[in-house]
């Protein structure tokens, strides 16, 4: 008897050590995600609630056309090409909060124009400015998709 009782205590120590698994993610997006159009970047920013990992990150991915000048060797500017572009942007992990729930702020990474945008090598490109459309706001947990969002851009 003395064996068993001894048994069931291991095994209960040990279930108790054994951390829980946690099953379906349930954060999402709540009230309006909004994102404003600041030149060459987008940000975003909203609320995230129900929040259950141990860490959670935005995505921001945002299309536009951008615009191109070109800066020749003396100093002079010309438009250059236009092209479609997609920026994103992350939060990083940060780990979860007690209430579970969050507000957010992400600004999209800057692009760089691509090889041929002016008409000569030794010019240098750069982006002025991108008008965007749509932006796609995806929160992760623990590295998981929760929930996606797909906003205008204003």
């Amino acid at each position: 008897m003395k064996r068993y009782l001894l048994l069931l205590g291991v095994v209960a120590v040990a279930a108790l050590a054994l951390p829980a698994v946690a099953s379906a993610q349930s954060g999402h997006f709540v009230g309006t995600q909004t994102c404003t159009d600041i030149g060459t970047q987008v940000s975003c920013s909203g609320k995230v609630a129900g929040l259950g990992g141990t860490t959670f990150t935005i995505l921001v991915s945002a299309q536009g056309t951008a615009s191109v000048t070109c800066t020749n060797p003396a100093g002079n500017v010309a438009p250059g090409q236009s092209f479609t572009t997609t920026t994103t942007g992350s939060s990083g992990p940060f780990p979860t909060p007690r209430n579970g729930q969050s507000p957010y702020t992400v600004t999209t990474n800057t692009p760089t124009a691509p090889a041929g945008s002016c008409p000569n090598p030794k010019w240098t490109a750069t982006v002025t400015d991108v008008s965007f459309t749509t932006a796609t706001i995806t929160l992760l947990e623990d590295s998981t998709v929760s929930d996606t969002v797909t906003v205008p851009v204003s």
